[in-house]
């Protein structure tokens, strides 16, 4: 069940390969290709590619009976300059691994090493290389496969570094752990004019400087709270950076943010509502539509009592501060069809944030993962 000194080193230097050469969401082709060919010593019983994009799925099969139990790390990067400084710095302009996915990928390819030196002793150990988790169609797009049939999982784990919280310890709660989010694109369409003679065209000026305030005003409760909603306007845009249009068109962007999925169904119909009622009263016509679709991460309370366990017996300290989360994870989605929790494993306190340009994952965080995710395999299957 342990790794030895030269799988870490090489683990080491595969994920600083990995943040080298980092891939955005839906175009992990090289990464995918990597994590076959990383894995290909350790002759995984079959490897399904190109799930739900560039997706990989590395099965362990012990040719006994038993439940299937999925293990998920994400293969995308993000579009974000590098500024860490470190030597193995991303050789991608614009484009870097600040969300620590390459250190994801390498704990599940440390998995991979000790189950190709000893199989389960019943059912089986998918290790699932995810793409697109950033924008929220990667996990979907994976379900949705209809390959996936061939390795649905009776139950499913993940894992997410998390700076801010002291080294090594993990964060885990049953329950909503991260929330639904989505974002809206709402689209103001009138008519332009010459600005010297505005009352001729139809500007939807006035509805935007009135959607604004009024997307934020429809969340309500606190973060605490089950009815918890939240909408953040994230970008506008109107008209033509000149001087002699009045403005024809106009787009806002928000995202709408819940504790439960349920209640984004309400939170979505009160903003086209507004919306609708809104472009009306300006003489506008309106249209939206949705991107980067999360559902929120439920953690069932079975799957945490087995991470609970593996945690125990590994001495990893643990607690649930900072759970539930505002931001979002795709990982939800594999919850909807098999036992899943996700916990979080502490990269430092005063480590930089995620998505921050001088971020760069830990790699002692490597054999502190693969060993929980490991005694929990052996916990289930043996």
């Amino acid at each position: 069940m342990t790794l030895t000194n030269r799988d870490l080193v090489e683990l080491t230097a595969w994920r600083r390969k990995l943040h080298r050469q980092p891939e955005i969401s839906n175009e992990e082709e090289k990464t995918a290709k990597e994590v076959v060919d990383f894995l290909a010593d350790t002759s995984p019983d079959k490897v399904l590619t190109g799930l739900g994009g560039h997706g990989v799925a590395a099965v362990y099969d012990s040719g006994q009976a038993g439940p299937t139990v999925l293990f998920r790390s994400e293969l995308d990067a993000l579009p974000i300059e590098e500024l860490s400084g470190v030597e193995h710095s991303s050789q991608v302009p614009g484009k870097s691994h600040m969300c620590g996915h390459d250190g994801h990928t390498a704990i599940l390819a440390a998995l991979g090493r000790q189950l190709g030196r000893q199989r389960p002793a019943r059912g089986r150990v998918v290790l699932m290389f995810q793409p697109a988790e950033e924008t929220g169609n990667g996990a979907a797009g994976v379900v949705a496969d209809p390959r996936f049939s061939e390795i649905a999982p009776d139950f499913a784990f993940s894992l997410h570094n998390l700076p801010g919280v002291p080294f090594g310890e993990v964060r885990l709660k049953a329950g909503v752990v991260n929330c639904a989010s989505r974002g809206m694109r709402i689209v103001l369409e009138g008519k332009t004019a010459h600005s010297s003679m505005p009352e001729t065209g139809v500007s939807p000026m006035l509805a935007v400087s009135q959607l604004m305030p009024q997307l934020p005003a429809l969340g309500r409760g606190t973060f605490a709270d089950d009815d918890f909603g939240m909408v953040t306007v994230t970008h506008c845009s109107m008209g033509e950076a000149v001087f002699g249009i009045a403005p024809g068109h106009a787009e806002v962007r928000a995202t709408l943010r819940t504790r439960r999925d349920e209640r984004m169904t309400y939170l979505c119909a009160a903003a086209e509502a507004l919306a609708a009622k809104i472009a009306a009263e300006h003489g506008l016509s309106a249209r939206h539509d949705y991107h980067e679709i999360f559902v929120a991460s439920v953690n069932a309370p079975d799957a945490v009592e087995h991470l609970n366990r593996a945690l125990d017996e590994e001495g990893v300290s643990r607690g649930e501060e900072a759970l539930p989360m505002r931001a979002s994870e795709d990982f939800g989605i594999f919850g909807h069809n098999a036992k899943s929790a996700m916990f979080f494993l502490g990269a430092g306190e005063r480590f930089p944030a995620l998505h921050n340009p001088d971020y760069d994952f830990p790699d002692d965080l490597i054999p502190i993962g693969s060993r929980i995710f490991m005694r929990t395999a052996r916990n289930l299957l043996g």
